[in-house]
Parts: C-alpha cells; structure tokens; sequence
C-alpha cells in the first residue's frame, strides 16, 4: 500500500504526514546511532582484553550506565524516537526514497565539460544529414539535475537522446549565447530517462563549435544530511558518559550521586512540569504578530528552556554542595580516597548530566511544537498548510539554539557551583542573576561607554573581562528568523564556553581547598 492509497482509506493525513516527516528524518539520525552503539559495544567485547584492564571496564560500564544514571531516560527517549523511525515508514511520503537519496548527499555540485564539435555533414541540399550529432559525456539522474547551461559559438541543436527516440525533446543553442534550463522554471523537462550520461548534440554551424557543459546537481531529499550530524551527537553524548565512568570512576561516582539526588528533588519535577506546559500552550497562544508566530513561539522557548535550566543549576550547586558542606555530608565523603577537586568536578558534573536531561527531554518537545506550528497557524488561517520542507527548516534552525542555550547554562553553573564552596542559596542566586545581567548588557556597556569618562570606560572593560559574554550565546533573533548558524561559531563558543567553565572551576577549587569541613 503507497502513501496516497492510505491517505485514501484515511490511515492517516496529509497534514499528520507533513508534521511527522521532519520527526521522522531526526528519528533515523538516533536509530542509527543505536545501531552504531551496539556495534561499538559488540567491538568492545571482543577486543576489550587485547587494551588491558580499562578494555575490559569500558566493555563492562556499557549495559550498567545504559540503565543507570541519565542514560537511561536518555535511552528509552532513544528507543521510543527508533520506533517512530519504523513506524514511521509506513506514516510519511516515499520513505524508501528518501532513504535511498542518504546516499547521495555528498554527490551534488557544479559541474563542468567542454568539447568541440565538428559542422554536421550535409547533403547536396545543405540539409543536416540525420545521424550527425555527436556526443558529450555527462552523468546525473533526472531527479537530482538543477540547471544546466550550454554555451557556444556555433548554432547547435541540443538532445538527451538520440535521433529516433520517441521522447526526444530538442533544445536550440544560439552562437555566441547560452542556453540556460533550471528545474524550477517551468519548463519542459528535456531528460526523460532515469539517468542522463550524454547529451546529443548537432553543430549546425559551418565551423567547429567550442561547447561548454555547466550542470548542478542536488540530492533529491538534502533534508536526509541532518542523520549524520544526528547521529554523530548521540554517540558524542554516550561516548563521553562511557569514557567518564571508563577512566575516572571515583569521579563518576560522586557525579551518578548528584544527579540521582538532583532528579528525585520535587524541584526536578516542578521545573519539568512547568517546561512541558508552557511549551504545549504556546502552541494555542495568539501572538497577534502578523505571521510571524513561529518566530516568537522560538524565542520564547528558547527562553524559557534557558531560565528553566539555570535555575535548576544553581538550586542543584547550592543543594548538592553548599548543603552538604553546611552539613558535613562533604566531610564523610572526603574522609574516603576522594580528593577536593574530585569532589567538586563529580558535583558540577552530576549537575551538568541534570541540566542535560532537561535539554533533551524539552529540546525534543521544542521540536514538535516548532514543527507542528506552522500547521496550526495555517488551519486557523485558512491558508494552505506548508510543504515538509518547510516544517523542516523549522525544526533544523532550532537546534542551534538549543545548543547555545546549552552552553550558556553550563557556564552559570561552573559559577554557582565555584560560589556553593563559600555561600548559601539565597546569595548565590543573586550573583548568578547579576553575572546573567551583566553578562547579556555586556556589548552594550562598552559599546556605551565608548568616547565617554575614562572611569567609566575602564569600569566597561572590566566588566567585559570578567564577567563572560553571554551575548554570545545569544543568537535567538537569528535562530528565530531561520538565519543558519555556521558550525565553526558553534566550535568556537564551545570552546569560550569551556574556557570560563574551566576558570569557573579553578576558582572554586581554590575557595574549597582552604574551607574547613570541620
């Protein structure tokens, strides 16, 4: 049964196809990472004991952190997106296609051949004589050629097949101009076969034609690339989880403490309950922005998820480390081989994995609703729903800003847990509110300042040295407005992020290794 025989009998719409075709294309990404994962854990098994000991731990490590620790919602998050992907073969448009065209992705560009052509015999009455087109190699398939520009300075009559083929479709070539034809004009379609390796071309010229060939070819479905960088995060993220537990399991340890104690907290809850709503009334919320509720509905998500998630960074630095000093829960831990900087760097990390499941979890719900909105807007609209591609465009554009968000949040929590060592809740919330203030304003203190009092221009500066520049990770107009975000500014505020986490930590170990437990 094809996609419009079940549309007919009503196993699903044309409009629920739409929305789950991008969630599907994502859902591939993580069910090939699974694959790639249990490659890697079958691998391990059998050379684990050719690399020693640590062989043999990160062979055993895999199936415990998969069902402990964040890891496990992580997983069944996983396991639930893989099941779409193969139910979803039989929910979205010609899946076999678009999986056929992964492929194909790196196939697309310009291309460019030249030849020359010899004048076409003619007869005692200056006819073309038929049989005299020559030919010129070319490869693309019919459904991936964009544009193709012939150029030359002879009168040519141009064909994607041969003479007496009973779908030849002939195209004129002037001298001294260029035929231009692209897919989306309109025109008709001068390749009928499946795969196009020549073109047949007759110079009607009386001298030798110097012809040139320029062709770009694209992927039929270039939405399919975003299951490698898909796959390729998910690995990341378990890879790090497995070498973690791996190399450091003291570390680890204190870190699986923390974040089992930070998700059983009611905040946890509460702080997810309020996510998880706030995300599906956006939905329904009339903006009133004249079209561009989409681009606000991102904002605010964005938002949203990075106030939600420093909030709970900082109440799980001030619970699981000033808490525990004030305490002396720190003092039995530490009376153990574990060191100080084991100690916080297992804290900041249990609290990195929490801050991490809420990402994902309301990232992953960001993503429905960025896609599903469109939708929304166009049946409340009356207008006509958009194509997928558009829907995907969407969604992609949001992922970016999640990652920076990301970034932002981790950096904040470096800082409350660097200042957990010395002080409690109430003063740790607001320094992080100032540093979160400051941080943003920034730019536009020493933009301000600029040509102004000396004081108060050596007061910007200092402030822009101390303090971080959030701004960033601020990219939400850009994201919001559908504006690609290039993947080196990405590498580049990753490592800014991990420089100021790194400083963040230093400074909090140096505050904790002259605090008395006692």
């Amino acid at each position: 049964m094809n996609f419009s025989q079940m549309m007919l009998v009503g196993f699903v719409s044309e409009k629920v196809a739409k929305w789950l075709t991008p969630l599907w294309i994502l859902s591939c990404g993580v069910t090939l990472a699974l694959v790639v994962l249990l490659v890697v854990w079958g691998l391990s098994l059998v050379l684990g004991p050719v690399f020693g000991s640590r062989g043999r731990r990160f062979s055993q490590e895999i199936p415990l952190a998969l069902w402990e620790g964040v890891l496990k919602p992580i997983t069944i998050a996983a396991l639930v997106l893989a099941t779409f992907s193969v139910l979803g073969c039989f929910l979205v448009p010609t899946p076999a296609d678009k999986l056929k065209s992964v492929g194909r992705l790196w196939s697309g560009g310009e291309r460019k051949t030249t030849a020359t052509i010899e004048p076409a015999a003619r007869d005692e009455l200056n006819v073309i004589v038929e049989g005299s087109d020559e030919t010129i190699d070319v490869d693309f398939l019919k459904t991936e050629i964009k544009s193709l520009v012939v150029r030359s300075n002879q009168n040519l009559r141009l064909a994607a097949t041969p003479e007496g083929s009973e779908d030849r479709k002939v195209m004129n070539v002037l001298a001294d101009d260029e035929l231009v034809w692209n897919s989306g004009d309109g025109r008709l379609d001068p390749f009928p076969d499946v795969r196009t390796r020549k073109l047949y071309v007759v110079n009607r010229g009386d001298q030798p034609a110097d012809v040139t060939v320029l062709y770009t070819t694209a992927p039929p479905f270039p939405e399919m690339g975003l299951i490698v960088p898909t796959c390729i995060s998910v690995l990341v993220f378990y890879l790090l989880y497995f070498a973690q537990r791996t190399i450091a399991p003291r570390l680890s340890a204190i870190a699986l403490s923390t974040y089992k104690s930070e998700v059983n907290q009611p905040m946890f809850l509460i702080i997810m309950l309020i996510g998880v709503f706030s995300l599906l009334v956006f939905v329904w919320i009339p903006y009133n922005t004249l079209g561009e509720d989409i681009k606000v509905l991102k904002d605010s998500g964005f938002t949203m998820i990075l106030v939600l998630s420093i909030i709970q960074a900082v109440w799980a630095a001030t619970t699981s480390v000033s808490e525990e000093i004030e305490g002396r829960t720190a003092l039995t831990v530490l009376s153990k081989p574990i060191g100080r900087p084991s100690f916080l760097t297992g804290k900041f990390l249990g609290i990195g994995w929490t801050v991490a499941l809420m990402y994902v979890l309301l990232g992953l719900l960001l993503l429905v609703v960025v896609t599903y909105k469109p939708l929304y807007d166009a049946r409340e609209q009356s207008d006509t729903a958009p194509s997928w591609q558009i829907l995907f465009e969407g969604m992609a554009a949001t992922t970016p800003g999640l990652v920076l968000a990301f970034m932002e949040t981790m950096v904040l929590a470096s800082l409350s847990v660097a200042i957990s060592t010395r002080l409690p809740m109430a003063p740790n919330f607001v320094i992080c509110f100032v540093v979160y203030v400051l941080g943003h304003l920034t730019p536009l203190i020493v933009q301000s300042s600029a040509g102004g009092f000396e004081f108060v221009h050596f007061f910007a500066q200092l402030i822009a040295t101390v303090f971080p520049n959030l701004e960033h990770f601020n990219i939400q107009a850009a994201v919001a407005s559908g504006v690609e975000v290039p993947g080196e500014y990405l590498l580049l505020t990753l490592g800014y992020s991990g420089i100021y986490t790194i400083i963040a930590l230093l400074l909090g170990l140096t505050m904790f290794e002259d605090r008395d437990l006692t």
